[in-house]
């Protein structure tokens, strides 16, 4: 018998048991039936940050950003192409720092373009600045490692 592990609908933020072995296959959310993995990163306020954080047993990587940062632009692109490389092994939250305020104070943001790791809800490690694809997932592989 395999171990589930509990995955977060990026859509509805339920809930749903995925065996392991069956992480690589996607799936589909129990609840709202949207895909569990889209292989680009999630937009995620308060509610969806707090579950995917809190009931996901996938590591998160999270991107802090604004729209007025242009380095925040630049790295978005590299950011979807790393999340198509690193999921169904680690999702991919955007966190806007201006629609999300508290949040950003709560991990003590102060500089944008931010990344923090976080496995079994808690940080694992955070980078600050731009990074390529390539950097971007070799990062966290190494992290994860």
């Amino acid at each position: 018998m395999s171990q589930s592990l509990h995955v977060v609908c990026p859509h509805c933020a339920g809930v749903n048991r995925v065996p392991a072995g069956r992480l690589a296959g996607g799936g589909r959310c129990g609840k709202c039936k949207g895909a569990l993995f889209s292989a680009s990163p999630v937009e995620a306020d308060a509610r969806q940050f707090e579950a995917q954080l809190t009931r996901s047993d996938v590591p998160i990587l999270v991107d802090f950003w604004a729209a007025w940062c242009g380095p925040c632009k630049m790295m978005a692109p590299a950011l979807a192409a790393a999340a198509a490389q690193l999921e169904p092994g680690v999702r991919l939250l955007k966190v806007d720092t201006e629609r999300e305020q508290a949040i950003a104070a709560q991990f003590g943001i102060r500089s944008i373009p931010t990344m923090i790791l976080f496995a079994g809800g808690r940080e694992v490690q955070r980078l600050s600045g731009a990074m390529d694809t390539a950097a971007i997932v070799a990062w966290t592989r190494q992290q994860l490692a």
